[in-house]
């Protein structure tokens, strides 16, 4: 049975979903550690022409349906609610600075632990700026019996395509890092919430990439119980939309690198996905490194069964059947960068998921004790793989968002994304389980 303690978590979890959903504004997150004045770096190396503006310009994909009548009481007016569509749009999501401050003001705000002016972030115009056909695609069947593509419906779609590259495109001749930064939010995530915290990461990243955030139809209202199934299988619904979204993310001419940061629940669509990728470039004999550009895939408070996140990572290395066209059996190069998970044995959040799933551990939650002498040895051998232990002090209700309302966290997370800095090296404080590799 479980404990009163986590029965008392579920129904806190509960309360906070009807809560977030009243939220129109959200203040800016503590500045992270290694920005603190005296003696922090500074956040902006940007050219002067480029510190105009204190808002912030999004890309946006989703595969969210409209809000529905009933949504917008509960949460306000959004563009998208909780419901699946059938397609996948993006666009542009403005994320207002406010009250009014000028780049300036904002700057020296962004360097203080004890700010001295109200900074917050508000969800401004949010613009539809081209959708793909509805799902499944049209076909057509030959004379012979053979089924082909729909070539009206292949138009629409290459039309669609070209206007997210361009959109891409235009927004890379305006940043100094040709990549993408993408966040893939969790559970009881509405729209504009998801726009917040990609948000607040591009502004303290240096606002140097394309920022951007799949945002899919995960629930944020009603009962908790009910409302995390329907997040759970809304997550798989996502795969193939996210899935869709990094290729032509990554593909677009101009791209040189994609940083992923995926949250709670969006931990294992974004795993799901990207593990698909890797298996689609495997089978068509080429690197997946070189393909999709993924330097950085970050999972943060990861919201999955530790054994199906250990298959998931390291299930096409037990298949040397599938990649068995190198040489050798060589194994292909997934990432440029570094897969990191963040997880705390603190996160109240995951051990209601625990019990819900009836999980051994969550891949969220792990303690360096948790990880076996044997696991150790495997990951210094794989290499690229991080495993941080976040062991402070809660800093949010449930423990669950500390990439960015811990200071320390959120400035280890921008020591790996800006600086490529692995774990050990000076800036990056936090516990790493197991070797540095």
């Amino acid at each position: 049975m479980p404990s009163r303690f986590a029965l008392a978590a579920v129904a806190l979890v509960a309360a906070a979903s009807l809560a977030v959903c009243a939220t129109s504004a959200r203040q800016l997150m503590p500045t992270p550690t290694l920005y603190q004045l005296p003696g922090g770096q500074p956040v902006f190396a940007l050219p002067k022409e480029a510190r105009h503006n204190p808002d912030l310009d999004l890309l946006f994909i989703t595969d969210r349906g409209p809000q529905s009548v009933a949504e917008a009481e509960l949460s306000g007016p959004l563009p998208y609610g909780q419901g699946r569509a059938r397609r996948i749009a993006f666009g542009s999501a403005q994320v207002r600075v406010v009250p009014g401050l000028d780049w300036e003001t904002l700057r020296e705000q962004s360097q203080l632990a004890k700010r001295t002016r109200d900074v917050d972030l508000e969800l401004g115009q949010v613009r539809e700026l081209g959708f793909f056909p509805e799902e499944p695609y049209l076909l057509q069947k030959g004379d012979n019996g053979m089924l082909f593509r729909d070539r009206a419906e292949l138009a629409r779609h290459a039309e669609a395509k070209g206007r997210l590259e361009e959109e891409v495109q235009r927004r890379l001749a305006a940043t100094p890092r040709k990549e993408v930064l993408l966040y893939v939010h969790g559970f009881n995530e509405t729209f504009a919430g998801a726009a917040y915290t990609t948000a607040e990461l591009c502004h303290f990243l240096g606002r140097e990439q394309v920022c951007a955030f799949f945002t899919w139809p995960a629930s944020s209202t009603g009962n908790f119980l009910t409302s995390y199934t329907t997040t759970t299988e809304s997550a798989d619904y996502a795969v193939e939309h996210l899935k869709k979204s990094i290729r032509m993310l990554a593909m677009t001419p101009g791209v040189e690198g994609v940083q992923i940061l995926a949250h709670s629940r969006g931990t294992a669509l974004a795993l799901k996905s990207v593990r698909e990728l890797v298996l689609e470039a495997v089978a068509s004999g080429r690197d997946p490194v070189e393909v999709y550009k993924i330097d950085n895939l970050v999972l943060l408070s990861p919201d999955i069964d530790v054994d199906v996140a250990g298959q998931q990572i390291t299930g096409f290395l037990s298949d040397p059947d599938l990649a068995t066209i190198w040489p050798e059996g060589r194994l292909p190069r997934v990432l440029k960068g570094r897969l990191t998970i963040y997880a705390s044995p603190e996160d109240r959040a995951l051990l209601v998921s625990r019990i819900l799933f009836r999980s051994r551990n969550r891949l969220g939650q792990l303690r360096p004790e948790d990880i076996s002498e044997k696991a150790q040895r495997y990951f210094a051998t794989l290499g690229r793989l991080d495993l941080i232990s976040n062991q402070g002090k809660r800093t949010d209700i449930f423990g669950h968002s500390y990439f960015t309302t811990n200071p320390e966290v959120s400035s280890d997370l921008i020591e790996l994304v800006r600086y490529g800095k692995r774990p050990g090296e000076p800036g990056r404080r936090l516990i790493q389980t197991g070797p540095v590799t």
